[in-house]
């Protein structure tokens, strides 16, 4: 089960050598050049998972240029949600042209060391790698037409134009991470 959950303004917990869908091994200290670090706690099943990843894609492709990295670790067990296992998360990322890293963190420390609880679940870590954003996407995870909150996007504007987060928390909507 998860650990206590991330507090805004905590160290953003390192990682190492996760195995990603585009064949390489990532740990945290790899990003070490991004302003902004976008990790969100994903899996292939979970239809509000299934709903942001076009979203997600978007988000990668429009905040890349700004020195933004997206992060989607599955840490789901797989015994009983064998469509996410590393194999599925493969065929999902190519069959999707995901654009972002897509991490499997089989041990599921990752996930309770950042005492993410669900999926999708978005932390948004600035240069100096301290939390300032954790929650949801948007306010509408099956309208994309109809959503009026942009969470994430405004955090993300707020830390690259050097401002406060207004909103810098929000819960996590969606299905809950699988534990062993």
């Amino acid at each position: 089960m998860a650990s206590e959950k991330l507090k805004i303004g905590n160290a953003m917990p390192s990682f190492k050598s996760l195995p990603a869908t585009d064949g390489m091994k990532y740990s945290s200290s790899d990003f070490s050049d991004k302003k902004i670090l976008v990790v969100v706690f994903s899996c292939n099943h979970c239809p509000y998972v299934k709903a942001y990843e076009e979203r997600m894609i978007v988000f990668q492709r429009d905040y890349s240029a700004k020195g933004l990295q997206l992060i989607a670790i599955n840490s789901n067990e797989t015994v009983n949600y064998p469509q996410d296992n590393f194999e599925e998360m493969v065929k999902n990322a190519k069959k999707k042209n995901f654009n972002f890293v897509y991490l499997r963190d089989d041990d599921q420390s990752v996930a309770d060391v950042f005492g993410a609880t669900h999926t999708p679940e978005f932390f948004v870590f600035d240069e100096e790698r301290k939390l300032r954003y954790h929650g949801k996407l948007d306010d509408n995870w099956q309208n994309p037409d109809a959503v009026k909150e942009k969470y994430l996007q405004d955090a993300v504007d707020a830390i690259l134009a050097g401002k406060e987060v207004l909103v810098p928390e929000t819960f996590s909507i969606g299905c809950t991470i699988k534990w062993r």
